[in-house]
């Protein structure tokens, strides 16, 4: 464990590395084949960089950049896979291999839709913002997920992922952090493609099909891409350490996936540019579980799309105005019917939807503010609208919006050129936005700074508020009250006839939860070694007002963790106020309700509750050299996470980071990339630190897997076979399963499917061809 810890280097490279690419004001561009010719159009520095709007400008959170190249040479063929690679995310949330049993590590542990979403640092889904080329999409199902891999990756210029709160700059959601997926500028041909794979075990055959076309002209330029893939599922009795499980049971759903995505960019004169992004996928997925008599088959059809136009207009001295506005829908139709495992018959019929539509209106400006000796001080300000609408038939209904306003400043202080010993770059930024919804009001600041004592290190620090809003699911789900006798919670010395109110459902009052951010970051760049890049990362995230379901089990009474969320001896007229909200009521009490019999109203609705501190640190660098005629990279990252949790503000912290369903204390990847001559060969190693099975007090095993990559291209040419791309790829190599754990049920799956996956050796073969 402690050798990962120590030689895991990485390829997070620092946006600066971004902004030396791109400089001359040209995106990077990657037709899929190298040395492809492209005709660029004069463009309006329209350079993106995640984590700052300032032009040119660099964030103090670090940030971790994953090009096409880097995709490619590691083998992954959707983007839900890279960022499942990635240390400082977790497995959990929206993602395909999550199996039954992992919600009791939360309710937004569940495969809904058959997609993949992020979760920095394990605080969920909906605190981890994803973004398409600077904008917002829809949210997926109920817990607010977004589905990268429904974006094809031909499409894809590089993900850029900054592990640390950005609300300042972007709002409600970036607590973890924020993924922007930039797509690719200019593309020049057509390029089509398909890749066949399988594991070896048994299940997951898997087929895919793309095609990517562009070009460019003088004014703009143009590219789109469609990807096709279906797959086989993973049956519970394909797995040996899976068949004591209840039978039919997935460990891995079976799925189809279209998706097909554009973007424009066209030049409007000389002074302004229109850039158009529009994204349409449909998703279908399968699974099925069992507890015995009865298993539920779900099958769920998810149609999402994005439309995003934007227009930047050049205002002269160095001055822009930009207008965005993103419109995003996504839907889930699922059926879950209850059937009878003896005869097939169908008990119910389970059938539902997630309706999740958003709209965004943004005006910004940007520009120099003050001519200093080591640059521009620049500004970022803008005002906007943002709304979201969710339906869940017959469960919840409900809309938020909010207006927000923003300003960013960037100031440079120091500069190499000016020669001032000990310090060859100094630099200072300050971001606050505020944003007012029917949710309240919250102001975020973020300042930074960076320092360079001389061009081989480079100092970053941040300190910054972050926040999220509830879900729709959390404040506009039904309310439920159940009346039971009071013996049902552990009640003892109150008369045999004394009940209870028990309240579930949503909280239209909840407020948003907040959190407090700081990182610092220490990166080693020496001049004598120009390929080398060492960065060592340190975090710290107290999360506060996080939203929950406090009540967790039957023994309420005698729990002193539940006395905050327990009204003892209610009067009536408190009973009436909360009964008020009510639109399903139960009573398993098998007398008429009492009032002067409720000993005690029982508050499980959704409330603002729980503190999470999040702290660890990264390590992650890269080292790229010449070897013999080619090339050799090192690369990796490695990342030690400390997490605990308080349900009240008097409770005792408990941890979450190492236990079942939440992220592994230490992860890491490393691995080496050779090529030469059109010849790629990468292997790399991925680690994951065991897992405590807390009601058990037992501790898992580690997981290590081994994956590969070989892939070869001709270059251009007029011959029949220019152009033509061939790879092998395959994924724990070893065949490793995941370490297991004593499931409470036999339907549930006996392994942490949020840290490992059940998916074993998988070998593909794929080829593409570009014109």
């Amino acid at each position: 464990m402690l050798f990962w810890v120590a030689v895991a280097l990485s390829g997070a490279v620092d946006a600066q590395e971004v902004i030396r690419k791109t400089d001359s004001g040209n995106q990077p561009t990657d037709s899929g084949q190298d040395d492809q010719p492209t005709q660029s159009a004069v463009q309006l520095d329209t350079v993106q960089v995640t984590g700052t709007r300032i032009k040119g400008g660099t964030t103090p959170s670090p940030v971790i950049t994953l090009d096409s190249t880097r995709i490619r040479e590691e083998g992954f063929t959707d983007l839900g896979e890279v960022i499942r690679s990635l240390p400082q995310n977790f497995g959990g949330g929206q993602n395909p291999g999550v199996a039954v049993g992992a919600a009791a590590g939360g309710p937004a542990n569940q495969n809904i839709t058959g997609g993949s979403s992020l979760n920095l640092r394990g605080l969920g889904p909906d605190a981890s913002l994803t973004l398409l080329n600077g904008r917002r999409l829809a949210y997926s199902g109920f817990a607010q997920a977004v589905d990268l891999s429904a974006i094809p990756l031909e499409a894809v210029d590089r993900l850029e992922i900054v592990p640390d709160g950005a609300s300042a700059v972007y709002g409600s959601d970036a607590v973890g952090g924020v993924a922007n997926v930039i797509l690719k500028r200019d593309f020049d041909g057509i390029t089509v493609g398909g890749r066949y794979g399988g594991a070896t075990g048994g299940g997951l055959a898997t087929r895919e099909a793309t095609a990517t076309a562009g070009t460019t002209w003088a004014s703009g330029g143009l590219i789109a891409a469609w990807k096709q893939a279906s797959n086989d599922p993973i049956r519970s009795d394909q797995r040996g350490y899976a068949r004591t499980m209840l039978r039919p049971s997935t460990l891995w759903p079976d799925g189809e996936l279209r998706s097909g995505i554009l973007s424009l960019h066209q030049d409007l004169g000389e002074t302004a540019e229109l850039q158009l992004d529009g994204l349409r996928s449909a998703r279908e997925t399968r699974t099925s579980q069992s507890y015995g008599s009865v298993y539920y088959p779900y099958r769920a059809k998810t149609h999402t799309t994005l439309v995003a136009p934007s227009l930047r207009w050049r205002l002269g001295d160095d001055w822009s105005l930009h207008l965005g506005v993103a419109l995003g829908k996504d839907k889930t139709e699922f059926g879950q019917p209850a059937v009878l495992a003896s005869t097939g018959h169908a008990l119910s019929s389970g059938t539902g939807a997630y309706s999740n539509a958003s709209h965004s209106y943004e005006l910004g400006v940007e520009g120099a503010i003050l001519v200093l000796p080591a640059g521009d001080a620049r500004l970022a300000a803008g005002v906007g609208y943002r709304s979201n609408d969710f339906l869940y038939r017959g469960y919840a209904d409900g809309a938020q919006a909010s207006r927000f306003a923003y300003a960013e400043v960037g100031v440079p202080l120091v500069d190499a050129a000016q020669g001032i010993r000990g310090i060859e770059r100094l630099e200072l930024s300050g971001a606050v936005r505020s944003e007012d919804g029917d949710y309240g009001r919250v102001n975020t600041p973020k300042l930074g700074m960076i320092y360079a004592p001389s061009g081989s290190l480079t100092f970053k620090a941040a300190w910054g508020k972050s926040f999220k809003a509830p879900t729709l699911m959390q404040r506009f789900s039904g309310q439920t009250g159940i009346y039971y006798p009071a013996s049902t919670f552990g009640a003892t010395g109150l008369p045999a006839d004394a009940t209870a109110l028990w309240l579930s459902g949503g909280n239209r009052n909840l407020r948003p939860e907040r959190a407090r951010t700081r990182s610092a970051s220490l990166a080693f760049h020496p001049v004598a070694l120009p390929g080398l890049e060492v960065e060592l990362t340190w975090f710290d995230i107290d999360y506060t007002q996080r939203i929950l379901q406090p009540i967790t089990s039957y023994d309420v009474f005698n729990n002193p963790l539940y006395a905050d969320f327990v009204v003892s001896a209610p009067s009536a007229a408190e009973q009436s106020a909360a009964l008020a909200g009510v639109s399903d009521f139960y009573n398993y009490v098998g007398s008429p309700y009492d009032p002067g019999k409720v000993a005690a109203i029982i508050d499980g609705r959704y409330v603002n509750a729980s503190q999470q501190r999040i702290k660890g640190v990264d390590l992650s660098g890269s080292y790229r050299f010449e070897a013999g005629r080619g090339h050799l990279a090192i690369r990796g990252s490695a990342s030690w996470l400390d997490s605990t949790q308080s349900i009240a503000a008097d409770q005792a912290p408990v941890e979450l980071a190492g236990t079942l369903f939440h992220p592994a204390r230490i992860s890491a990847r490393l691995g080496l990339v050779w090529d030469q001559d059109g010849l790629t060969a990468s292997l790399f190693g991925n680690y994951k630190e065991g897992v405590k099975d807390t009601t058990r007090d037992t501790e898992g095993a580690s997981f290590t897997t081994m994956d590969a990559t070989l892939r070869y291209q001709t270059g251009a040419g007029s011959q029949p076979w220019s152009g033509l791309a061939l790879e092998v790829s395959g994924q724990n190599l070893l065949d490793r399963a995941p370490p297991s754990y004593l499931a409470p049920s036999s339907s549930y799956a006996p392994y942490d499917s949020t840290n490992y996956s059940a998916v074993g050796r998988f070998l593909s073969v794929s080829v593409s061809k570009h014109w």
